[in-house]
């Protein structure tokens, strides 16, 4: 069983900017395709972006456009999910998943990571 890990949640304010951390422990190189998805209390969970395996594409979820960075470190086998901007709906469980192929649907993804929290409050 592939157990992913994240990392770099924690409290920010309004405006400020995060990056959560992914990596896939016991693996070289790059073995999937990457996603984060975030859910809010009380909501389900959302796609944010997804990184290919290879690292050639990246495509975001259009909600997130333009505020987030999506870039993976193949060597470290990490991928990072830089976050600027944030709003209060950025108030989350982030979630790390890997699969065969990038996808904005969950249900594509076999691994999973046990979630960081974020949370954006003055």
């Amino acid at each position: 069983q592939v157990q992913l890990v994240e990392s770099g949640g924690g409290l920010v304010q309004p405006g400020a900017s995060l990056t959560l951390s992914c990596t896939v422990p016991g693996c070289t190189g790059s073995p999937y395709a990457m996603a984060w998805f975030r859910q809010p209390p009380a909501k389900d969970r959302a796609f944010v972006p997804a990184i290919s395996r290879s690292a050639a594409r990246t495509y975001y979820a259009d909600s997130v456009q333009g505020r987030v960075t999506n870039s993976s470190d193949n060597r470290a086998n990490t991928v990072s999910l830089q976050m600027n901007r944030l709003k209060a709906d950025g108030t989350a469980g982030y979630y790390c998943a890997g699969g065969e192929v990038y996808d904005r649907h969950a249900e594509e993804y076999a691994y999973w990571g046990q979630g960081t929290q974020v949370t954006v409050s003055s």
